[in-house]
């Protein structure tokens, strides 16, 4: 039997596009989200962003902080704050990475993408990243306003 070459299951619900223009991204690690389920069945409709948010290592726990997740219409009950902390998962050893990071060396931990795996649980993917300059960041457009002319240039020369 062949396999499918897309997974029904996965399914990105948030990127961050500013993070690479903004930091230099050293790494990334895929940590799970504790949610409440209203906030799953509005990620599932695709209600969320996580484009000013951030996280942090407090009192021993990874924590998301200033994320939205929209609020779930048929959920009259039990209903979930927008703009809530909400616990990341890693193990002991990337906790204490991921402190070292940001204590020591001084860097952000900047969520990437947040998104649905192929087993259906939300994850979602931080960087260890480090802020860029205002010259790395006309650098960095530079670089791909060339890499653009360059494809520009091979198309018409072919």
């Amino acid at each position: 039997m062949a396999k499918q070459k897309t997974d029904p299951n996965y399914k990105v619900i948030a990127e961050n596009r500013r993070a690479r223009f903004d930091y230099a991204i050293e790494e990334d690690i895929e940590c799970g989200i504790v949610l409440e389920g209203s906030e799953v069945k509005s990620l599932r409709a695709g209600g969320s962003n996580i484009a000013e948010s951030y996280a942090t290592v407090d009192n021993g726990e990874l924590w998301l902080i200033n994320s939205y997740i929209a609020p779930y219409e048929q959920a009259k009950v039990f209903k979930h704050e927008e703009r809530r902390r909400r616990k990341l998962l890693v193990s002991r050893k990337e906790l204490s990475n991921l402190w070292n990071a940001t204590q020591r060396k001084g860097m952000t931990l900047v969520p990437l993408v947040l998104y649905f795996n192929h087993k259906g649980r939300a994850k979602l993917k931080i960087g260890i990243a480090k802020g860029k300059k205002l010259h790395d960041k006309r650098e960095t457009q530079a670089k791909r306003d060339w890499s653009r002319q360059k494809q520009r240039l091979m198309k018409d020369h072919s």
